[in-house]
C-alpha cells in the first residue's frame, strides 16, 4: 500500500455536453487508477456563451470540479478530452487552453506525458482531426504525446470508436449510443499507458 502523501496525480481534463466524453474520461481514470502510485484527478471546464450576461455557477452542480491553474502544475501527466466541433475541440475547452500562457511561460507542463480523447455524433464526424488538433497546444507546452499502439488488438477490429491517435467514442446524433465495451477498454488502456509513462518519467527526474 502506497501512502496517500506519496501518490502522484494525473489530470483528466475534459468538457462534455451530452455525457459521451465524460464516460471516456471515466474509463481513462480507471486505467490511471489501476497503476500503483498514481491517481486520476478528474476536472472539467464551464460552458461558455456568446451571450455576455450568461454565467455558470462558480461550482458545478454535479460532476467533477472546474479545473484550476494549479492542477496543471501539480500533476505529472494530462489526459485532455472534448467532443468534436467541426473537426476541432469544443470552445469551452479551447477557451481554457488559451488561458494557459502563464503555464507555458513557466514550463509547468514541459516534459510531462499527455494523451487526448474525443466523442462524435457521427462515425466519421472528425474524430481523428479533433484528436490531432488537440495535440497542437500540448506540443507547444512541451508535452510528450502518447497514443494507442496497435498491440491493442481492438484497434484492428473496432467498428465504432478507437484510434491510434487517442481514445474515441461514436455517440450518435442525439447522444443515444452508450460507450461500448471496445471503446471503454481502449480508453482504459490509454489511461493505464499514460500512468505508466508519467510515473516512470517522474521517478527518473526525481533520482
Amino acid at each position: 500500500m502506497i501512502p496517500l502523501g506519496d501518490m502522484k496525480d494525473i489530470l483528466v481534463l475534459y468538457y462534455s455536453r451530452h455525457g459521451g466524453t465524460s464516460k471516456l474520461a471515466q474509463a481513462i481514470a480507471q486505467g490511471i487508477d489501476s497503476v500503483a502510485g498514481v491517481s486520476a484527478r478528474v476536472r472539467t471546464v464551464p460552458a461558455i456563451s456568446a451571450v455576455c450576461e450568461a454565467t455558470e455557477p462558480a461550482v458545478p452542480a454535479e460532476g467533477p470540479p472546474y479545473v484550476e491553474a494549479d492542477d496543471l502544475k501539480e500533476c505529472i501527466g494530462l489526459a485532455l478530452g472534448s467532443p468534436t466541433r467541426f473537426g476541432n475541440m469544443a470552445a469551452p475547452l479551447k477557451h481554457f487552453i488559451d488561458s494557459t500562457s502563464g503555464q507555458w511561460l513557466s514550463g509547468a507542463l514541459r516534459g510531462k506525458p499527455a494523451c487526448v480523447f474525443t466523442s462524435t455524433g457521427s462515425l466519421h464526424g472528425g474524430q481523428e482531426s479533433t484528436l490531432l488538433s488537440m495535440m497542437l497546444p500540448l506540443l507547444h507546452h512541451g508535452m510528450l504525446i502518447l497514443g494507442i499502439p496497435y498491440s491493442e488488438a481492438a484497434l484492428m477490429t473496432t467498428q465504432t470508436g478507437g484510434t491510434p491517435y487517442g481514445a474515441s467514442h461514436w455517440a450518435g446524433a442525439a447522444g443515444e449510443r452508450a460507450v461500448d465495451a471496445t471503446e471503454f477498454e481502449l480508453a482504459k488502456s490509454l489511461g493505464k499507458r499514460l500512468a505508466i509513462a508519467a510515473l516512470a518519467l517522474h521517478n527518473k527526474e526525481a533520482t
